[in-house]
Parts: structure tokens; C-alpha cells; sequence
């Protein structure tokens, strides 16, 4: 073999090296055998074009939202709605959610300790699914 070979031989020898190396540092699991695991990232955000919009254009959508809101607010004053009431409404619907969370994690644990499912506690205690 000539040293020109031998020198040729040698650079393919260490470009495929560095080839070797550059797609072992793309990979983030080397030994999966899943291919799309060893894919480059692709950000699940897009960034979509946005058409320019001068401030005042801005300003002026948004005021004519706050009048669209404030005669919707209006309306439903009209209709005898108070922002007392539905302040109570929704205090009372939080309060609802809590307690339900917290009996949905005891028949979990109940069903748990008597190697059931909790499909079968609901009928067991007569309560509905859909509630």
C-alpha cells in the first residue's frame, strides 16, 4: 500500500469516526429501539406568523371588547343576576369540588385495602357513576 493510500485510508477512517460521533449525540437513548427516540428535537411550539398590529389597532380591539363586556354585564343585571350571588355560587361549587375529591380518594384507598375496584364500592355504598 502507497502512503497516499494509506493517508486517504486513514482520513475516511476518521471522518467516519466523527460521523459516528456527531449522530451518537443526537441520539438521547442510545440503546432504544425505538428510531423516533434517536430523531433531532422538534419544538411541539410552532411559531405561526402573526400579522403586525399597529398599538392603536390593539387599543381600539380592545376597548371595543371591554364595551361588548360591560353591556353583556349589564344585560345580565337587567336579568336580576348579582355579582354577590354568583360570587356564593361559585365559592359553593369550589367547596362541593373539594369535598367530592376528597371522598373520591377515600373510596380509592377503601378499595385499595379490600383489593377491589372502586366501580364496585360505588354500587357497594349505592352511589352513580356519573356523579
Amino acid at each position: 500500500m502507497s502512503t497516499e493510500q494509506n493517508v486517504e485510508r486513514e482520513s475516511n477512517v476518521s471522518t467516519l469516526e466523527v460521523n459516528d460521533r456527531k449522530e451518537e449525540a443526537f441520539k438521547r437513548t442510545p440503546f432504544s429501539k425505538f428510531k423516533r427516540v434517536n430523531s433531532r428535537f422538534k419544538s411541539p411550539l410552532q411559531v405561526a406568523e402573526r400579522p403586525t398590529v399597529s398599538p392603536e389597532e390593539e387599543v381600539a380591539e380592545l376597548q371595543r371588547k371591554k364595551e361588548q363586556l360591560e353591556s353583556e354585564i349589564a344585560r345580565l343585571e337587567k336579568e336580576g343576576y348579582r355579582v354577590e350571588e354568583l360570587d356564593q355560587h361559585i365559592d359553593k361549587l369550589h367547596e362541593y369540588n373539594d369535598i367530592k375529591d376528597i371522598g373520591q380518594s377515600l373510596l380509592g384507598r377503601i378499595a385499595a385495602l379490600r383489593g377491589t375496584t372502586t366501580r364496585d364500592l360505588y354500587t357497594h355504598f349505592g352511589l352513580e357513576l356519573e356523579d
